[in-house]
């Protein structure tokens, strides 16, 4: 987010039909003490501010829903020019992912790695605040599906929510999505194959390569889940 930009900005445009509030878990069971320093002492650190950071690099990318970090953690590994903002607001999934990075005792002195930074909040609001095609992918991988009706306008994949998306990818570059849950699958197909914003071909039924293996993918595997895998390019 640029830095004459805050929070407030990007709730002043938010769009009609999207609920300002965010739902879903922020803490489950009771933190460590190690947990709790990472995040009082190191989420603050490593937060994102504005595009600056990845000026070196070759693409900026965002994740929305990191989940436990391992695809966030793949992909820097695997794309060792990119940078990545990672967006999570469920406090194990963030120190879930810093304990991987983060020595213990060095919560709150161990510097941020240069491709990285963490948004940990609504996704939607930092969307809202970045600059006009400033990402080179997005990531959307098995959000929680909200599968009752009523629950439709608490997704991310909302009419609403794409043109904003479209506004921070660069044309001809890839939003990806990923989800295990059939009413998720067909609101994906229902949502976003109409939209001129965005082209794409039919979803994968098996990981493409490339993709990083999640743990929701796994547990959607042994439960008898079909995951689909959709590439959308930015028109």
């Amino acid at each position: 987010m640029p830095e004459d930009s805050t929070p407030e900005d990007a709730l002043a445009d938010w769009p009609e039909g999207v609920p300002h509030r965010l739902y879903g878990r922020r803490r489950g069971h009771k933190l460590r003490p190690r947990q709790e320093r990472l995040l009082a002492e190191t989420v603050p650190r490593f937060r994102f501010t504005d595009t600056g950071f990845a000026a070196g690099a070759s693409a900026l990318w965002l994740e929305v829903g990191f989940g436990g970090g391992e695809h966030t953690l793949a992909l820097l590994r695997e794309h060792p020019t990119t940078a990545i903002i990672a967006s999570e607001v469920y406090d194990h999934g963030l120190c879930s992912l810093l304990t991987e990075i983060v020595p213990d005792g060095q919560e709150g002195t161990f510097p941020p790695p240069d491709r990285l930074r963490l948004w940990p909040a609504d996704a939607r609001e930092l969307l809202l605040g970045l600059p006009e095609a400033s990402l080179d992918r997005l990531y959307l991988m098995f959000p929680d599906p909200w599968p009752k009706s009523r629950h439709a306008k608490r997704r991310f994949v909302h009419p609403e929510m794409l043109p904003i998306v479209a506004r921070a990818l660069k044309p001809g570059q890839q939003w990806r999505i990923a989800s295990d849950d059939p009413t998720y699958q067909d609101w994906v197909e229902e949502v976003v194959r109409p939209s001129p914003l965005f082209r794409g071909e039919a979803p994968a039924e098996e990981r493409p390569e490339g993709w990083p293996p999640t743990r929701y993918e796994a547990k959607a595997i042994v439960a008898g889940r079909q995951p689909k895998y959709w590439v959308w390019t930015r028109v």
